[in-house]
């Protein structure tokens, strides 16, 4: 093994060990002396690789990020069916982080425990990817999901927007609940999750046609007159 692949390799370990002592105990419990002790490289040793906590959980964050958007984009690459990429997006998202639980805690967990300057260039790579999904969302609405008698809903951009979040909302919400012996497979998972978005977003349904949003009901907000 050469000194660069050793040094990968200390990196990755470093990584990992933090991940999993943040998702157990938080950032501000995680301490580089912890880390050390896991990964046994010794102190100084993790020091040469990252000066500080700050800057392992911002490379934890960018990197995920970076791996996100470009699995992503292979992924959507493959096929130009707007449906067939939609799940394509899907299926990448959770096959990741099924892979890797840790590091799911620490990005929803985490987000804003980075300084400002960094958590811009985090956020920088969120809206990427959140520009990803809701681009194949939007043609999905556009023009539907080619079933007979299904129809485009023809939403505009602030609900569209909503129901990209909505997405994301099921995705990220995992970390909380899923075990893959329970649920099954991300590709099970992937299935459940593609049905109702899509199903939500372009089938004919008398619930959603009729649906008429419900009065707003002022809250009170001071004591009883």
């Amino acid at each position: 093994m050469t000194q660069a692949q050793r040094r990968s390799r200390s990196r990755s370990a470093i990584l990992a060990a933090a991940a999993h002592a943040i998702a157990r105990e938080g950032y501000h419990g995680m301490s580089m002396r912890e880390l050390a002790r896991a990964t046994g490289l010794g102190l100084g040793s993790s020091y040469a690789h990252f000066a500080s906590k700050e800057d392992i959980l911002y490379a934890l964050q960018s990197e995920a990020f970076d791996a996100l958007i470009e699995s992503a984009e292979q992924a959507l690459s493959r096929d130009d069916d707007p449906v067939r990429k939609l799940h394509a997006f899907i299926l990448s998202h959770l096959r990741f982080f099924a892979a890797h639980p840790d590091l799911m805690r620490v990005l929803v967990q985490e987000a804003g425990a980075l300084p400002p300057k960094k958590r811009a260039a985090i956020r920088e790579r969120k809206e990427r990817y959140f520009a990803l999904a809701r681009s194949v969302l939007e043609v999905v609405v556009e023009f539907g999901c080619g079933r007979g008698g299904a129809r485009p809903e023809g939403r505009g951009d602030d609900e569209l927007e909503r129901a990209t979040y909505a997405l994301f909302g099921m995705l990220n919400w995992i970390y909380g609940w899923y075990e893959p012996r329970r649920h099954g497979s991300p590709e099970v998972l992937a299935d459940t999750f593609h049905r109702i978005t899509l199903c939500g977003a372009v089938a004919i349904c008398p619930a959603r046609s009729e649906y008429q949003p419900l009065p707003q009901v002022a809250l009170a907000t001071g004591g009883a007159s």
